[in-house]
């Protein structure tokens, strides 16, 4: 696991758009990374509906990225069904899960530990949230930065 204080790993990773994002192409804002199972399940449905309508309260605050092992196509479809505005970040082979440490195992088998990572401006690690429960992370999230 990524531990306050120290550098954020970088990465380059493409998006539900087909963008492409690099971290470190993005110091000088904060940034929120949060790691969630499984696109269209109960819980990570909850999570990014509450990310989702809580994105006024980021802007000018923090970039906002959901991250999952599913591929783009998923991520589309995920994104259209709940209207989604923020990107979600394709991480299929879950590369950046395992240095951020948040693949592991878990109750179901291996996967992604519902994670959030805030990355400050200056590209460290400000804040990890670990156990992640979906529903009111968000407004927890926002008090942080």
């Amino acid at each position: 696991m990524v531990t306050q204080g120290n550098i954020a790993p970088d990465f380059t990773l493409e998006t539900d758009r087909g963008e492409k994002v690099t971290l470190s192409q993005l110091l000088g804002r904060q940034i929120v990374l949060f790691f969630y199972p499984k696109d269209d399940t109960p819980g990570c449905t909850i999570e990014c509906k509450e990310f989702r309508d809580a994105a006024p309260k980021f802007e000018g605050k923090a970039l906002v990225f959901g991250m999952s092992a599913d591929d783009r196509a998923s991520h589309e479809a995920f994104r259209d069904k709940f209207s989604l505005n923020f990107p979600l970040l394709c991480d299929a082979g879950h590369k950046v899960c395992d240095v951020y440490g948040v693949w592991g195992p878990r109750k179901w088998g291996e996967g992604i530990r519902r994670t959030t990572v805030i990355v400050g401006a200056d590209g460290r690690i400000k804040k990890v949230f670990e156990n992640v429960t979906p529903q009111g992370h968000a407004e927890e999230v926002l008090a942080a930065l």
